[in-house]
């Protein structure tokens, strides 16, 4: 019999929550730094680590933005994109659907098209060489201003062929969802897919993720295991065939624990709940090692590991023939190892 882990890894996935900026390794970081010419206050690959001693989103936020400042070139954003989709393919992802943050970069002064022209290079370069799909999500940064993100979005349409989603991140405080009603609403007229983070355990977190569903009409959630709290919210999501992007990894740093019981919860109740690094470069565990440590801390079957995977294609945005398609691989990788289909 196959190891959970061995199982975990090879099952063929989709992730969906992944920070591209939140891929960067130290050891990248220093490269990109030595390219560019930029000191880093740190000089060692530990010393940077040391940094990341995060207890809740804001002190992870702050030690996050200001390690972007290595990226400066197309090259730069491709080499990120890139070493990340090696780890990915390593861990099983045939599909992912890849969060950038251009605010963060424009802000600082670097041309929108040095950002989405490097990550774009290495979303086909995956398909052609690794075998993944890879597509990209603009997400707009909640604690910059609405009329910033607009800009952005109309920046963007140039690459619209480049980007299937748009998405909404970093600090939710005093930044709920309607502050971006406006922006949403044109893209979703462009033709653009919807997702916003809510994050666990904010402030205001049922009524966020409330406004996300019945308001800004999204086609999934970004973390939203407080909708428990709410049993006829977790009704709605289900019959909308919501998908919710969980991070059980770094959910256990940001809180006490990940969330193991609201996720589990979610999945018995038949909603379409998927497992994702978030920021695995942070957070020590990338989409494979979610996997297991979820299985480990709840206990889950390798038969839960394979409704998992189905869930991460059905709350992708991939056309019908390629979801079914993925879909039957998962069926295909369980029966070859002998383990039993979800019912």
């Amino acid at each position: 019999m196959t190891s959970l882990t061995d199982f975990a890894f090879g099952l063929p996935k989709a992730e969906l929550h992944l920070h591209l900026e939140g891929t960067l390794e130290p050891e990248l970081k220093f490269d990109l730094a030595a390219r560019n010419g930029i000191e880093l206050a740190e000089k060692t690959v530990d010393a940077v680590k040391a940094t990341y001693d995060f207890t809740d989103l804001t002190s992870f936020l702050a030690v996050y933005y200001p390690a972007m400042n290595v990226l400066q070139t197309a090259d730069d954003f491709h080499d990120l994109a890139w070493a990340y989709l090696l780890r990915a393919k390593e861990q099983g992802v045939v599909h992912v659907e890849m969060f950038f943050d251009p605010q963060a970069h424009t802000s600082r002064g670097v041309p929108f098209g040095n950002v989405i022209g490097g990550y774009r290079r290495a979303a086909v370069r995956a398909e052609s060489e690794l075998g993944i799909s890879a597509e990209l999500i603009l997400c707009f940064l909640r604690d910059f201003s609405a009329e910033h993100a607009m800009t952005t979005l109309m920046e963007a349409l140039p690459y619209k062929a480049w980007i299937i989603g748009v998405g909404l991140d970093s600090d939710e405080r005093d930044n709920p969802p309607g502050k971006f009603a406006d922006v949403f609403a044109r893209a979703k007229a462009e033709g653009f897919f919807l997702t916003m983070h809510c994050d666990i355990d904010q402030v205001g977190s049922v009524d966020n993720i409330r406004a996300v569903i019945e308001e800004i009409g999204v086609d999934r959630i970004d973390h939203g295991t407080n909708i428990v709290e709410d049993p006829a919210l977790v009704a709605l999501a289900k019959e909308r065939g919501l998908g919710f992007t969980t991070c059980p990894v770094s959910n256990s740093f940001v809180t006490e624990q990940m969330k193991a019981d609201e996720i589990v919860g979610l999945l018995r109740e038949g909603l379409r709940v998927t497992v994702n690094s978030d920021d695995p470069a942070y957070f020590g565990a990338y989409v494979g090692e979610n996997y297991v440590a979820l299985a480990e801390q709840a206990g889950l079957s390798q038969t839960d590991l394979v409704q998992l995977a189905i869930n991460s294609f059905e709350a992708s945005w991939l056309t019908p023939a390629r979801r079914a398609a993925f879909v039957a691989a998962v069926e295909a990788y369980a029966t070859d190892h002998g383990v039993a289909l979800p019912a």
